[in-house]
């Protein structure tokens, strides 16, 4: 992440690397999204927020050991199962670090829209519309 990144939208990993210099971006002006465009952004993020919300339940099963049975294969499975759903680069640790990052997502949305609001406002007054 670079040293722009605003304070409270760092998520760690990859996923969070990305994210910081996206926030980063959208802070310091360096894009915009005009508000159709905008609107469609935040239904999506809003859509996956919503959807890893309600596999809560479901996904919290893989934290449970798995019903393999008692042979030796079964029981040498067993533990890395689990690992692969919950280590640090595991599928749930993932999904809540994605989870994260579409909060500081939707927050850089939100002032590439602004972006754009000030970006339409300013050509507007060099074209002596206003």
């Amino acid at each position: 992440m670079s040293d722009e990144t605003p304070p409270g939208s760092s998520v760690g990993g990859p996923i969070g690397a990305g994210m910081g210099e996206f926030v980063a971006l959208a802070a310091r002006g360096g894009f915009a999204v005009n508000e159709h465009g905008g609107r469609a952004l935040l239904k999506a993020i809003h859509e996956m927020l919503a959807w890893i919300d309600d596999q809560r339940y479901y996904l919290d099963a893989l934290r449970q050991e798995p019903l393999l049975g008692s042979s030796t294969n079964a029981q040498a499975v067993k533990p890395f199962m689990r690992e692969v759903a919950e280590d640090e680069s595991g599928f749930l640790t993932q999904l809540l670090k994605l989870r994260e990052s579409l909060g500081a997502a939707e927050s850089a949305i939100q002032q590439a829209m602004a972006n754009y609001q000030g970006a339409d406002a300013q050509a507007a007054d060099r074209l002596g519309e206003r």
